[in-house]
């Protein structure tokens, strides 16, 4: 190492002593922050302190409370609820719950909130026999939101409130827990009202008002919010926000590999339930059926509805709501085998502030049944999934569910149902189909001719010219192949919307007929213990029965037509399909399965039937008179018509183009 080297590490060295001795704190700035040290060291003893003293204080009411001491409970409520302004005379009391039973459901009331806590139909059970919960036990059900003078957000929720039971102008508080059965015309209405004032007391002219009335034989339930002297405690606003929300159960089987399928078929439960509403202006619609979504209607709604695929719930307006903000939701975390999703809806309730004000409302819990939803005349029965309008409208609501409910009217089974309105179904069918069949049975007459035509024109080159030649031999004998085309379009409307109307029938839910338990879901005869992927883990007979008539349908018609020329690949489409169906149906519907099965079976009876009673005798007759007539006929050029003579330049093209093709 050089000098300059040394001298420059030097230099380098008393730089950096001379910087650490400029920027070291002095003694007065040293002072200063062990005095701040010490501060903060101070304030983190006190703050521990301070929480040990409210833990221990807390844990002091909690045991006071325990042992019934009530202020020390009344202390420990308002503690969790938090300010309430005005109304913290209503954020303490004692769990009161009135349950109201009629003849056709139980509902059970909760003055923690003045909600319906829980609702359970009377003559309806889960597939696995247990109570049908269509509202379920949460303690975030319904909550009214509002803003008071005070600059306090209150959540009814967060309210207790003190219950009272009307009869006629007569009102009584309820002191406890209660039960109250209506029957026939009995009716009851229970008054929940949270009032206004601090621990120094209450004001009895104001306080919120939830009113609920009951009848002895309906799903209806009226429901009102009631504002009385809040005119200079509620903030003034146009509207307030009413949450309803439900944690949808499942009521229905379904097989456990295709729990939670979008398909309709391997879940339809799943795919049946939505939010649906009504706009005041507009028709029935929903939020996204059997999938999660939202939607914010910003436009007045007549009501709101959470649907499952049998039974509702629904919220309607004396008038309109303001608005909705609704959504459907699957909580991915609930592993519960008997949960469906979360519906919730954020709902405009119009407000006045200056006077007293009354919030109209009425719920329907029950089925979904068409005929008790139409008498209702709010568009309800739009809900049912019954196909596209012109199916719906015109087929499924004039003509298949009247006979259905006609037919009902016997007390036959509901198979037995479904063969004879299958069986009135196919008979209506018959003029339409008959030429159809009766074609068939005319082209298995014609089957010596078809294979003499196969044999002459064995190339794809004479394909025309094949055709040409069938076609005057279809013509020959009275045979219009367009002919069968337009009965099958016609009947269409009737099958698809036949389609559509089992899976939503409550009429068949938990019908047994024959080894099937319940016509509204799969019938199984044996239950695997593994799942096969697309098919399912287990095995349904109708379903079977179903394929094996279809299998020997598609047979029969195949082997009537075998002379025909087919596209390339169809008599392999045509066999495909009774193995496509059976993966597609085996978690169907066995009342669907059923109607197909019978369905088949009559038509491959009228086939037959066609078939043995088509005389080939005068089919022959027929077909001798035509060449006798053309044959008889002057010689020379023939006048055509300027359609046919299109249609003849159209084939000759057709040919030309086809025989480039084959020389490439």
């Amino acid at each position: 190492m050089n000098r300059k080297s040394i001298i420059g590490l030097i230099l380098i060295f008393g730089i950096f002593v001379g910087y650490m001795w400029w920027i070291a704190p002095s003694k007065e700035e040293i002072a200063e922050r062990q005095r701040i040290n010490d501060s903060i060291r101070t304030a983190l003893a006190d703050s521990i302190r301070t929480a040990d003293s409210i833990a221990s204080v807390k844990a002091r009411l909690d045991s006071l409370a325990a042992q019934g001491d009530t202020m020390a409970q009344r202390q420990l409520q308002m503690n969790q609820r938090g300010d309430m302004g005005a109304f913290n005379a209503s954020t303490y009391g004692d769990t009161i719950e009135v349950t109201v039973k009629n003849e056709k459901m139980c509902v059970s009331l909760s003055n923690m909130g003045a909600q319906v806590r829980e609702v359970v139909l009377n003559d309806f059970t889960t597939f696995d026999k247990r109570p049908l919960q269509l509202i379920s036990p949460a303690d975030d059900n319904m909550n009214l939101v509002f803003s008071t003078e005070d600059n306090h957000v209150v959540n009814t929720r967060d309210l207790v409130f003190v219950p009272y039971r009307k009869n006629g102008s007569k009102i009584e508080p309820i002191t406890s827990s209660t039960d109250i059965e209506l029957s026939g015309e009995d009716s009851t209405a229970i008054i929940l009202r949270a009032y206004v004032g601090d621990s120094n007391g209450v004001s009895k002219n104001c306080y919120l008002e939830f009113a609920y009335g009951f009848k002895g034989d309906e799903y209806d339930v009226d429901f009102d919010i009631n504002t009385h002297g809040l005119a200079k405690i509620i903030r003034s606003s146009d509207y307030m926000d009413f949450e309803w929300h439900n944690k949808m159960n499942r009521q229905e089987k379904v097989d456990a590999s295709t729990r939670g399928s979008k398909n309709r078929n391997k879940d339809p439960e799943k795919f049946y339930s939505s939010i649906y509403y009504k706009a005041a202006k507009d028709d029935v619609d929903e939020v996204g059926r059997g999938r999660d979504a939202d939607k914010n209607i910003k436009t007045s709604v007549e009501w709101v509805a959470f649907k499952q695929q049998f039974f509702c719930a629904i919220l309607v307006a004396d008038s309109t709501f303001t608005n909705a903000d609704l959504s459907q939701v699957t909580d991915k975390e609930n592993k519960d085998a008997n949960y469906l999703c979360d519906m919730s809806g954020t709902i405009g309730l119009a407000y006045d502030n200056e006077h007293d004000c009354t919030m109209g409302m009425n719920f329907y819990f029950g089925p979904t049944k068409f005929r008790d939803l139409r008498a209702m005349h709010r568009g309800f029965e739009k809900m049912l999934p019954l196909g596209w309008w012109i199916f719906s409208r015109f087929v499924s609501r004039w003509l298949i569910i009247p006979t259905f409910n006609f037919l009902e009217t016997f007390n036959w089974n509901y198979g037995i149902i479904i063969i004879v309105f299958t069986f009135l179904l196919r008979l209506v069918l018959f003029p339409l189909t008959f030429k159809s069949y009766q074609g068939s049975a005319i082209m298995r007459i014609l089957k010596p001719e078809m294979d003499a035509l196969n044999k002459k024109y064995p190339n794809p080159e004479d394909a025309m010219a094949k055709s040409r030649e069938m076609t005057a031999l279809q013509k020959k004998a009275g045979y219009n192949p367009l002919s069968g085309c337009l009965p099958i379009l016609i009947q269409m409307p009737i099958l698809t919307a036949m389609f559509m109307f089992y899976p939503s029938a409550i009429e068949l839910r938990q019908k047994h007929f024959l080894w099937c338990d319940d016509l509204s879901t799969y019938d199984s005869i044996l239950d695997l213990g593994f799942n096969i992927p697309l098919y399912g883990d287990h095995v349904s007979l109708f379903c079977l029965l179903m394929f094996g008539m279809q299998f020997f349908y598609t047979w029969y018609t195949m082997r009537s037509q075998s002379g025909q020329a087919t596209m390339p690949g169809m008599k392999f489409m045509m066999y495909f399909m009774p193995f496509m169906m059976l993966f597609m149906f085996n978690s169907m519907a066995a009342g669907v399965n059923l109607y197909y099965f019978f369905s088949l079976s009559l038509t491959m009876l009228q086939m037959i039937l066609i078939r043995k009673f088509t005389s080939e005798k005068k089919i022959r007759a027929r077909m001798a008179a035509y060449d006798a007539k053309n044959k008889n006929a002057k010689k020379g050029p023939q006048k055509k018509s300027k359609f046919q003579q299109r249609l003849e330049e159209m084939q000759k093209m057709t040919e030309e183009m086809q025989k480039q093709q084959n020389r490439r």
